[in-house]
């Protein structure tokens, strides 16, 4: 990835600002491109962002789900369905575009969820998902999201990003401690790879640390399966929404601004970052449209995320990696299909085999942010973003990071105006 960006703020990803829907601006991929597209590294990628996605946020859902009470059919449907939009709006978006945009869903929204399903009803949270849905496909629409994501400097963005993407970078300290004998490995692989360019144009050092994490936790016999066997495929349910103004007015607005804010922007800085071109008020659109597909099965709402896109760019040339998304996208389905089997499989694995492994992936991107963040323009405005984004507020239900680009983004247009005044 290129360690420079523009302190320009946010463009919309095409060549006519003023169009609603940008264009891809190229022929969509198809199976000829794809196929001489790919290549080991890509499928590395796609692999590791699809691990990341599926253990830890997994972990996070079903935490929260069975906390608020929901029956394992309605976890096996809300897993089956994040898995589904995620990879239908990946695999199509990616090859339309012929760029990496990889959809998932909203872990704090999903994290909002815990205190309400404790006095809401499941029904009513799910009328909740659909006015979300309703309410990110109705600005989507409008191209106001387009023009608010347009007047934030990079910098602060990205320093936001940074401040997420933190934690990931410290999880391969705290993995290699508390569990060195598998994470110490994998760092090892990591470090040689990286340092001994010739291996590594065989095998891509984050894919070498997947491979001896997998050795190391089979052989010191940390892989620990569920005693009792269930199902393997899944089977989703429809959960009849119920719409009551209690649950309206506490979910929809919290969660339609971790979408469009927090997930969403969080996705759009760290594909600009990588040089691409993503299309804002598409991504709305999209995150909208399958939002409401995840309602009718009772699962959070969909969106672009930062992590997983940062995995899928983390290597290789710009114009080759919406392959990673690809196969990000396709294993997505599979998990789709397969998800209470899976999900069982992947929570076998000790905990720091995922750090170590998403903290690893996650460096280049981390590295990205603090240089985009600090190293020209709005560095006041991008300090602000993180250091309020690491505070974590507890704020009306909303994710920190959008009080740290709020309280950035003010307090950088009102102490470096000159910053702002030169800005094109």
């Amino acid at each position: 990835m290129s360690l420079t960006a523009p302190t320009s703020p946010v463009d919309s990803g095409s060549d006519e600002p003023d169009r609603l829907l940008e264009r891809p601006g190229v022929r969509p991929a198809g199976m000829r491109d794809l196929v001489r597209d790919l290549g080991a590294g890509y499928v590395s990628n796609g692999l590791i962002g699809l691990i990341f996605s599926a253990s830890g946020p997994i972990a996070v859902t079903l935490a929260v789900g069975a906390a608020g009470g929901l029956t394992e059919a309605q976890l096996a449907s809300w897993v089956f369905a994040i898995f589904l939009s995620a990879g239908l709006a990946t695999v199509v978006m990616s090859l339309v575009y012929r760029q990496p945009f990889g959809f998932a869903w909203s872990i704090p929204g999903t994290v909002l969820l815990g205190p309400s399903l404790q006095h809401l009803s499941f029904a009513e949270v799910v009328g909740a998902f659909f006015g979300a849905g309703v309410l990110v496909l109705a600005l989507g629409s409008t191209g106001v999201v387009r023009r608010v994501v347009s007047a934030i400097p990079m910098p602060i963005v990205m320093a936001m990003v940074a401040a997420v993407f933190l934690r990931s970078g410290t999880d391969i300290v705290t993995s290699t401690r508390d569990n060195p004998v598998v994470a110490a490995p994998m760092v090892v692989a990591f470090v040689g790879l990286t340092a001994l360019p010739v291996l590594g144009r065989f095998v891509p050092p984050v894919l070498g640390a997947l491979i001896v994490g997998v050795v190391a936790v089979v052989v010191s016999g940390q892989f620990v399966p569920a005693a009792e066997a269930g199902a393997i495929l899944a089977s989703p349910t429809f959960t009849v929404p119920e719409f009551t103004w209690a649950a309206q007015l506490e979910l929809v607005v919290p969660l339609a601004v971790t979408v469009l804010v927090v997930q969403n922007g969080q996705g759009v800085a760290v594909l600009r970052a990588a040089g691409h071109r993503p299309p804002i008020n598409v991504f709305a659109i999209v995150s909208g449209l399958f939002s409401l597909v995840n309602a009718g099965f009772g699962a959070v709402s969909a969106c672009v995320t930062g992590p997983t896109n940062a995995l899928l760019t983390s290597s290789g040339v710009k114009h080759r990696q919406y392959t990673a998304a690809v196969v990000y996208g396709l294993l997505s389905l599979v998990c789709a299909v397969l998800a209470p089997g899976l999900v069982r499989f992947l929570l076998a694995t000790p905990e720091a085999f995922v750090s170590a492994l998403g903290g690893i992936a996650m460096l280049g991107a981390l590295r990205q942010a603090f240089v985009v963040a600090f190293s020209t323009k709005f560095t006041l405005g991008a300090l602000i973003t993180f250091v309020v984004t690491i505070a974590d507020p507890n704020l009306l239900g909303i994710h920190a990071a959008f009080w740290g680009i709020l309280v950035g983004y003010v307090l950088s247009r009102m102490l470096e105006r000159d910053d702002h005044v030169s800005a094109p």
